[in-house]
């Protein structure tokens, strides 16, 4: 059986049309395709339009993606840290209970009383080495953490493809 590919992006397949690609495809690259769909539902609709299923999707996604570039202090720097509210539910809800401990413990290091876009932005940019060092300690158990986390959001997707609209 031939390796799966990847899907160069989402290019207006439908929730089933993408589904239908597993086997074929690599399921990170399908999860990224939802992701991207999502967004651009997002920007045409408004984030309103979004359901509670369809959140989880670019939030761990979001994560992902920060974490495996810079750590989870990457995450907080960029536009990313918007999913700080969600992001440990997203995890607990996609079946990755270690990712959603490893994530609270690095959001626990900013020591944020709310998570308004200002404070998690000076958290993150004031001096701080126990913060650092938590923060490091989490990248560190994440990156040993063998949960599938794509494959299970690819899970969750097809478990919730009915509460899922591109």
């Amino acid at each position: 059986m031939a390796e799966p590919i990847w899907l160069d992006g989402y290019a207006g397949q439908t929730v089933e049309q993408l589904l239908a690609l597993e086997g074929t495809h690599r399921i990170d690259s399908l999860v990224v395709a939802f992701e991207q769909a999502l967004d651009q539902k997002a920007a045409r609709e408004g984030d309103h339009s979004l359901t509670d299923e369809e959140r989880v999707v670019p939030a761990v996604e979001a994560l992902e993606r920060e974490v495996n570039n810079g750590g989870y202090d990457q995450f907080f720097v960029n536009s990313s840290s918007e999913y700080a509210s969600v992001i440990v539910d997203a995890l607990r809800k996609i079946g990755c209970p270690r990712t959603a401990e490893i994530t609270q413990s690095a959001i626990s290091a900013l020591g944020l009383t709310t998570f308004e876009a200002d404070a998690i932005e000076e958290a993150i940019h004031a001096e701080n080495a126990g913060r650092d060092s938590t923060l490091n300690e989490c990248d560190s158990r994440y990156f040993d953490n063998d949960e599938d986390i794509a494959g299970r959001l690819f899970a969750f997707i097809k478990a919730n493809k009915d509460k899922i609209r591109l």
